[in-house]
């Protein structure tokens, strides 16, 4: 319920306080969370608590929380346009443009909602909800374009996720933090940006083996092809695993590395905040929030070819370049925020943390979902992907291998992104593919 309404709903009160907002439960929020709520506002229920009907109340209170408490909620009428759009049969293009714009502010919602159900459960669950909504968008539209056989789509918007979380986020947040912090040394913890990159060199080592076996197996293509899918299904279990043991180390074992630090002033305003729905309510909004993602996804899946050959730009183009950038664009926002506040911890939280999620939680639960699904999907990325994804893992490792920042390190980072994507961007990929998209063995050895 709305806890910014002066009287409490008395099932919400526990000893007076409000139910589940304990010291500890206040405490820990992590850089995900402190980056998402950079672009909150706070709502301004004064009429909506003078409503005499409690039940309409808190609907109305709730509904003012969840859609005008971003600073995003500017792009909620992109979602009934998108809809109508598909309804009434207008241009697929713009189906997909309205789509994309619909789901940027859903991705930060699903983020506050998350939080908010913390604020009850404690911040070990809530922690494990990060750990699987964080990227819901992502699992979403690439289970649907799984569905549809659309692989290449899925690679390549996992792909675009990891690149642009790397390049483009961190990129952009040490410059913008390096130049707006000219007089001051900017510094970091580098213990959770040494995790992180090991953790992406395992994923990198995993997606590389696979396309180096399809290189130096000497079968004919079908038994190649075959071997490398089950490479590619016994790699996504370990990856698996190793995220399994990064959950503990960073919930249980070693959350301080990754608990994101505030000042004294922001650490007393922290303490006062409390949860402004309630734990059903939040449920509830997150469960229709995530079928809203749902639908926006399958546009996008459904679409993709069409804006394709209409804006003239290849899918993958689109999918690694475009999707991320909308689909990830508050919590980019929030990392680029507190890079200006020289808060470079909470940056780098967002920025690794979020790669590390796609590249060892997603990637290899697509290729088990895809499985289970009995499509094959396996881990060979290609060449040009795969190196473009070794390149950003190893520029971004030793970037941050001294434990500060300036705006020329942003610079190069960006830099990277700018020519990956200028590769993507003159590359002719079809737009239309059902199946794996691998070289012809048989004539690279020929060759």
């Amino acid at each position: 319920m709305a806890s910014s309404i002066n009287q409490q709903e008395p099932w919400q009160m526990e000893n007076g306080q409000p139910k589940g907002l304990s010291r500890e439960g206040r405490h820990g929020r992590t850089a995900h969370n402190m980056s998402s709520s950079s672009l909150r506002k706070k709502s301004d229920i004064k009429l909506v608590s003078k409503v005499p009907c409690a039940l309409l109340r808190t609907f109305l209170a709730n509904l003012q929380e969840v859609i005008l408490g971003t600073k995003l909620s500017i792009l909620f009428p992109a979602i009934p346009l998108a809809i109508a759009a598909h309804s009434f049969g207008f241009g697929r293009p713009w189906v997909f443009a309205l789509s994309l714009l619909g789901l940027t502010p859903l991705a930060e919602r699903v983020s506050f909602l998350t939080e908010q159900i913390a604020y009850y459960t404690g911040p070990t669950v809530g922690g494990l909800l990060n750990a699987t909504c964080g990227n819901a968008t992502e699992m979403i539209i690439a289970i649907f374009a799984l569905a549809q056989g659309k692989i290449e789509v899925v690679k390549y918007s996992l792909l675009g996720s990891i690149l642009s979380n790397l390049l483009l986020v961190l990129g952009t947040s040490l410059l913008c933090g390096g130049i707006a912090n000219l007089g001051t040394q900017q510094k970091y913890d580098r213990r959770q940006a040494d995790v992180n990159s090991v953790l992406l060199l395992l994923a990198l080592l995993c997606q590389l083996l696979p396309m180096l076996f399809s290189y130096a197996s000497a079968s004919s293509a079908a038994v190649t092809l075959e071997s490398t899918l089950q490479l590619s299904r016994a790699s996504s279990i370990v990856m698996l695993m190793a995220y399994v043991a990064y959950l503990v180390f960073q919930l249980w074992t070693h959350r301080q590395l990754f608990e994101a630090e505030e000042d004294e002033r922001e650490g007393e305003n922290s303490s006062e905040e409390e949860a402004v729905i309630g734990f059903a309510s939040g449920f509830v909004w997150l469960a229709g929030m995530t079928l809203v993602i749902a639908l926006l996804s399958e546009y996008v899946v459904q679409t993709i070819e069409d804006a394709s050959d209409t804006w003239g730009l290849s899918v993958s183009f689109l999918s690694i370049i475009l999707l991320p950038i909308v689909g990830n664009a508050a919590e980019h926002a929030g990392a680029v925020i507190f890079a200006f506040k020289n808060k470079l911890d909470i940056t780098l939280g967002v920025a690794l943390g979020s790669a590390t999620q796609i590249a060892l939680f997603v990637v290899p639960l697509c290729v088990v979902v895809s499985w289970i699904m009995g499509i094959k999907m396996d881990l060979n990325f290609n060449l040009l992907e795969t190196s473009s994804l070794a390149i950003a893992i190893i520029v971004t490792a030793f970037t941050l291998q001294d434990g500060t920042s300036h705006y020329l390190k942003g610079l190069v980072l960006l830099l990277c992104y700018v020519v990956i994507g200028a590769c993507f961007f003159v590359s002719e990929t079809p737009a239309s593919n059902n199946g794996v998209n691998h070289i012809n063995l048989e004539l690279f050895r020929s060759a």
